[in-house]
Parts: structure tokens; sequence; C-alpha cells
């Protein structure tokens, strides 16, 4: 059955990557007999010079249809000054399609072990999801800014925590079986609910572990003992901050990718760093992120775990090998890195 994809290259690097990972795709669609049907749309700062839109209507509406999406990165200084800036796109399209679940892995292969900013027998091994919650929290609530003074305001309902919680215990499942979960709960009220509402969801899965952090030590640990951790989940503040915190530790962050989920309709994939324009154009990007979001997508939105493994074996053995791109130390320009890929998944 034909699998219907939406990308959306955006901006900056966002269109040399995602060429890569369509490839990619389009290579492991020959060597595992599968179907894809790939459209390309316009999409963040690409979506306001187009349409003047950063999610033009066409662009939603292929979105909606789809049943997974590929987005390479949005934003630059050219639309610093836009009356919609491409990152209004982003969350526009977060809130029409409920993707309330943002899952990003953290590994360190053995050959980029050296770049990590950690001591090398603190990350080697390293192997964490962390599991933010994406649509609720301060960043959605009231806000209110006057001279004088300004307020945000933090909300969580207990539904909103319990699925993110249950999500964070369905992946653990199929990992090591510990749950981490982060919040502030000697001090927040939304904390305080967060907390008491983790512990009434882990008796539904009495088979794992929950343990809780306070967000300041969590931070800290994942520093000092990054391995301590399996799955981390958290609301969208202290998300935000600690995934980003978490991507740094493999040494670029041309190497992580990430997926946003919705209860019922399609996941989003993209790599967790920017549209870096000050290298656009170049063929110097790392597509590793882009390449990696492609094989999360095949393996949680498709199921085709030979697939998706195929590719990350692949992508591990070119690194193996030496190939690799700038922000890794290497020589390696992008096309390059990408053919090699390809030859490995041969």
């Amino acid at each position: 059955m034909t699998k219907r994809i939406v990308a959306l290259p955006g901006d900056g690097i966002g269109a040399e990557i995602m060429s890569s990972a369509l490839k990619i795709l389009a290579e492991i669609m020959l060597l595992e007999n599968l179907d894809f049907d790939i459209q390309q749309y316009p999409f963040g700062g690409a979506g306001i010079d187009e349409a003047g839109d950063p999610l033009p209507p066409a662009t939603l509406a292929a979105c909606e249809k789809a049943e997974a999406i590929l987005l390479g990165a949005i934003g630059g200084p050219k639309w610093d000054q836009a009356p919609k800036r491409p990152e209004q796109g982003l969350l526009g399209l977060r809130k029409a399609l409920g993707l309330f679940a943002n899952i990003r892995p953290i590994t360190v292969p053995d050959a980029i072990v050296h770049l990590s900013p950690l001591k090398a027998e603190n990350v080697r091994g390293v192997d964490f999801v962390v599991v933010r919650e994406l649509t609720g929290g301060i960043y959605f609530g009231e806000k209110q800014l006057a001279a004088e003074a300004a307020s945000d305001l933090c909300t969580y309902s207990k539904a909103e925590i319990q699925r993110i919680i249950r999500k964070a215990f369905d992946i653990a499942r199929t990992r090591s079986k510990k749950v981490t979960s982060v919040d502030k709960a000697n001090v927040l009220a939304t904390s305080k609910l967060w907390r008491q509402t983790a512990e009434e969801v882990a008796a539904e899965y009495p088979d794992c572990t929950l343990e809780h952090q306070l967000v300041d030590s969590a931070a800290m640990v994942m520093i000092q003992k990054p391995k301590a951790f399996d799955v981390v989940v958290t609301e969208n503040l202290f998300g935000d901050i600690l995934s980003d915190e978490a991507s740094v530790i493999p040494g670029s962050l041309g190497m992580m990718p990430s997926a946003s989920h919705s209860e019922n309709g399609p996941s989003l994939y993209e790599p967790i760093h920017g549209s870096a324009p000050d290298i656009a154009n170049q063929n110097i990007a790392n597509p590793m992120s882009m390449i990696l979001s492609a094989a999360m997508m095949l393996r949680q939105s498709f199921g085709l775990e030979t697939a998706a493994k195929r590719i990350e074996t692949a992508c591990d053995q070119v690194m193996n090998q030496g190939i690799l791109t700038a922000d890794l130390g290497g020589k390696a320009s992008t096309t390059e890195f990408t053919d090699a890929v390809i030859q490995a998944l041969h």
C-alpha cells in the first residue's frame, strides 16, 4: 500500500538536507520493495515568499491528509521583520495537527565520542529519550504585557498530563522500562498536579519504574551522569530547555532527529537544529539528523523496523569509515556523505 508523505524542505539548509533524506528514501524503496508517494510543499520562510504565509492553506491541507510529514528547517534573518515569522507556521502546524508529544532520542555513536564536550567515559553508550509535552503549558497560556509588568500563565489539565506520561511509559516498555518524570513540584502548582498524575499513570504500568527529578537537579545529572536516564518526560518549557541541553552531548546538533506525535493524525519528523543560513547552499551541511528523522518515520509511523535499522546501520558504517562532514571534523560534503550512505545500504 502506498504511504503518503509530505516533505517540507523549509529554509536555509533545509532544502539540501531534505534532498539527502529523499535520496535515501528512494533507495530504501527499491531495496525493501516499498511504495511512498512524497509531495513537497512550501513552509516557513518559503511559505511566506510563495504564498504570504508561513503555513499556506494548501500546505496545511496536504499535511492533514498525509500519513507522515518530514520537515527540514525554517527561519532566517530574511524574515525577521515579516508580519508573520516562519516559526509561527510551526506553532500553527503543531496546533492544527494536535502534535502533543515531542520525542528526541539522544545517542552518541562511537565514531564521534571524542567530539562531545563531556568526558568520553561519561558519554560512550549514552542512549536515552526525552519526551516533551508540546501543546500545553506556559507557551500556550494567557499572556499579558504592559509597560511596567508582564505575566505568562502556565496551565495544564490532568488529561494533558496523562496522555504525555502514557506516551513516555509506552516508549519505556520498548526500552529499559524506566521513566524519569521532571517537574518543579517543590514550587509550582502545575508541577504538583504533574507529579500526582504521573504516579497515578505509573500504576497502569507495573512492569516499569518511575522516578521523579526536580528540573534543576535533572539538568545537572544530564551533564554529570547522562547514562542514568532511559526515558525522560516533562512539560513544555522544561522539555524545551532539557532537550536542547541533551542535544549537545553528542557534540553536534547535526546528528539528532526528532518526532512529534498526535493522538490520531499524522506525525511530524524533523532535525533538532535550525536552518543555519550562514552555510546554506554551500553543500557542507550535515544531513544525518534529517536522514535519521526519515528513519524514525519509517519505524514510528509505518512500523518498518528493518528499513529504519538498515538506514541507521548504514549511517554508522559511513561515520566509522571516517566519512564525516565539517561539523564532525571531516571534509565530506553533504552529497558525498549522502552517496556514501547509499552505497553502505547495499
